[in-house]
């Protein structure tokens, strides 16, 4: 049974798919996920009718696109609803405090922090400076999770991913990552000699984003 702000329709080929009205949506949008499944956003006045329209209008590319990531995150593991809490308990314990080192460390200054669990991204700055992470980080490497987020902070300064924010984070970045060095990180000394190798503009963020990528949101 679904909520009054929401509607599940069944596909013969793709299974559920869940329509949800949203406030926020400005358009109708189609989410599709190799676990979660398909959503479709729906603004709150558009009616339904309409959102099914669209999707039907698009349903051959979201059959392809859906069969290409569940054969890409075929060895994702699906996790209980149980073992979700456990990650945002522990989340919501690490990832404050360790931000907050991050920024002292590297003079950032933010306003709030939010936990979240979402399936497009690692985190996220709003144009006022609040931080969204997402519960996955937990999941990370020490080395990984930073990079996220010192991206974030990053993003404080420089809301944009041009080349003054890109320089910021390799600063940040290749100091965090000596830091983490002298500690005895082994994965921290191979993303700083993989990035001294790299021909990238920017290595630190080229080597640590792919390897990120290791890591599919669950």
């Amino acid at each position: 049974m679904t909520r009054k702000s929401e509607k599940l329709i069944v596909d013969p080929d793709l299974g559920n798919v869940l329509f949800r009205k949203s406030i926020r949506s400005r358009r109708v949008s189609i989410r599709i996920h190799p676990v979660k499944g398909i959503s479709v956003m729906v603004p709150y006045l558009v009616p339904y009718a309409v959102a099914i329209a669209f999707f039907k209008s698009h349903r051959s590319r979201i059959i392809d696109k859906s069969a290409e990531q569940k054969a890409r995150y075929s060895n994702v593991p699906v996790c209980s609803k149980e073992e979700i809490e456990q990650m945002r308990r522990k989340a919501k314990k690490e990832l404050p405090e360790r931000l907050a080192v991050l920024a002292f460390r590297y003079d950032f200054t933010y306003n709030r922090v939010a936990i979240k669990h979402n399936s497009t991204n690692w985190g996220s700055c709003s144009a006022k400076n609040n931080i969204n992470l997402n519960l996955n980080l937990v999941r990370l490497p020490r080395v990984l999770c930073d990079y996220v987020l010192l991206h974030e902070l990053c993003h404080l300064s420089h809301h944009d991913h041009g080349e003054s924010f890109h320089l910021l984070l390799e600063h940040v970045c290749s100091d965090n990552i000596s830091r983490l060095v002298e500690e005895g990180d082994p994965l921290a000394r191979e993303m700083a000699e993989k990035a001294a190798s790299s021909r990238a503009r920017y290595p630190l963020d080229k080597v640590c984003s792919r390897a990120l990528k290791q890591y599919p949101l669950v």
